[in-house]
């Protein structure tokens, strides 16, 4: 985790584009909130947008804004996600989803720094920080097609890639502790710890799920405790997927 906070503080730094590369779970968005909240633009919006979870149809109009008339249904102007991140920090989740054709306005917009909304003709110039993050290899999505390469190079400009959560089983304490602070705070319950034998069980679990999959690990194991530590009955590792440990049945 050392060499990932060095990352992280480093990208704080400047305003270069950001990739953040890694598995569903990792905490990608989490990492890029880190980023604008330490960043000379914290004062600016941070607005994230999952690239994949919005229908292609309407993706354009969701970034760019749109004039009314635009399209059947566009009754009104629509303020698109570029303007509300101005001056601040616009996270494109999953970028890798992005429609070729969207990708390359996106393009137009880093390079030339305006855009226009979706059926007007007034240039609007942006002052934002683009940060991406894909759970894809971007490098065989060019090769296949899918992807532009010149955009690829223009966000990857710094890097950062994300370790899933078995690779890096000695962070798994610290963000225990951290979720486990956080929901017994939520619940109004008086746990303050976790036993050994908990924690083992939690080390030695694989989390196909990564971070997500711990914090609601967690989360759950909070309601059902029912004492001031966090027992190895209570997080019913046994319902999640996969892992070094079946947990307690």
């Amino acid at each position: 985790m050392q060499h990932l906070f060095i990352q992280i503080q480093t990208a704080t730094a400047g305003d270069i584009s950001v990739l953040i590369q890694g598995e569903t779970g990792t905490g990608k968005e989490l990492i890029a909130k880190a980023i604008h909240d330490n960043s000379p633009r914290n004062a600016g919006p941070f607005v994230a947008i999952n690239c994949a979870a919005i229908p292609t149809d309407l993706i354009e109009s969701q970034l760019f804004g749109n004039e009314p008339g635009a399209f059947t249904g566009a009754s009104e102007r629509r303020i698109g996600y570029f303007e509300q991140a101005d001056t601040g920090t616009l996270f494109l989740d999953e970028i890798g989803d992005m429609p070729l054709i969207l990708q390359t306005k996106l393009l137009r917009v880093l390079q030339e720094r305006e855009f226009q909304r979706l059926g007007g003709t007034s240039t609007i110039a942006t002052d934002i920080r683009v940060l991406a993050a894909t759970n894809q290899d971007l490098e065989d999505a060019i090769r296949d097609g899918y992807f532009r390469e010149d955009l690829y190079h223009r966000l990857a400009a710094f890097p950062i890639t994300v370790p899933p959560l078995r690779d890096r089983r000695g962070d798994i304490p610290i963000l225990t502790h951290h979720f486990l602070e956080k929901y017994a705070a939520a619940a109004e319950k008086s746990i303050r710890d976790i036993s050994t034998d908990a924690l083992q069980m939690l080390t030695q679990h694989d989390f196909p799920g990564n971070v997500r999959e711990l914090e609601n690990v967690i989360e759950r194991a909070v309601l059902y405790e029912t004492t001031d530590r966090l027992q190895p009955q209570s997080l019913l590792l046994h319902q999640t997927r996969g892992g070094g440990t079946t947990g307690y049945k």
